[in-house]
């Protein structure tokens, strides 16, 4: 018991040493200052259909956090395409999670970035992304890029720190809805949900 423990604290320390260098090379790349909490996680992959058929999209995986909540939701790794930006994360991903289709690329040029996938049809996708760093004209055209790849009803769901969307709204395109927040993340999280009609 006790080794086992001593095991997960080992695992979660290096989780956050990865995360703070990787804060480090890159602070306007990592959108917060600890990594995503589990609970956090877990409650952004309830989102997803693991019986719907289709692939699941995640954007910014960073340390695998989200990445792991996907795969445990029932997502099998085949199924799972994550476009992380940092070279250093996206080669602790490909290590750590085996069969998970990671590319290390730019979530505002999917059409590049997602190369054999370009065409797919997700279920669903979940966004790590800190879109409170980029100007919101970028912000508005990955959300509506993203939602051309989803059937119509399905979710983007995004993470964010502030207290609004870090979308503005478009009722004639999409409907925005606060789907969580969640106390128990440093800092707390706020996640927002974006559908077509």
């Amino acid at each position: 018991m006790e080794l086992r423990l001593k095991e997960r604290l080992g695992r979660k320390f290096d989780e956050e040493i990865r995360f703070f260098k990787g804060w480090m090379d890159g602070p306007k790349q990592v959108g917060a200052i600890c990594p995503t909490s589990s609970i956090t996680a877990r409650r952004m992959a309830s989102v997803i259909n693991p019986k719907s058929g289709l692939p699941v999209l995640e954007l910014g995986p960073g340390t695998g956090i989200i990445t792991k909540a996907i795969l445990q939701r029932g997502v099998a790794p085949k199924d799972l395409v994550s476009v992380e930006y940092s070279t250093g994360f996206y080669q602790h991903l490909v290590r750590s999670f085996p069969g998970v289709n990671f590319i290390n690329g730019d979530a505002f040029d999917l059409d590049r970035t997602l190369g054999a996938f370009k065409d797919a049809t997700f279920d669903s996708v979940i966004s790590a992304i800190p879109l409170l760093s980029f100007p919101m004209d970028q912000r508005t055209a990955l959300i509506e890029d993203l939602l051309d790849r989803i059937p119509a009803g399905r979710p983007v769901l995004q993470i964010t720190y502030g207290p609004v969307s870090p979308v503005i709204a478009r009722p004639d395109r999409y409907k925005i809805k606060h789907y969580d927040f969640v106390m128990r993340n440093i800092p707390p999280a706020q996640l927002w949900t974006y559908t077509r009609a």
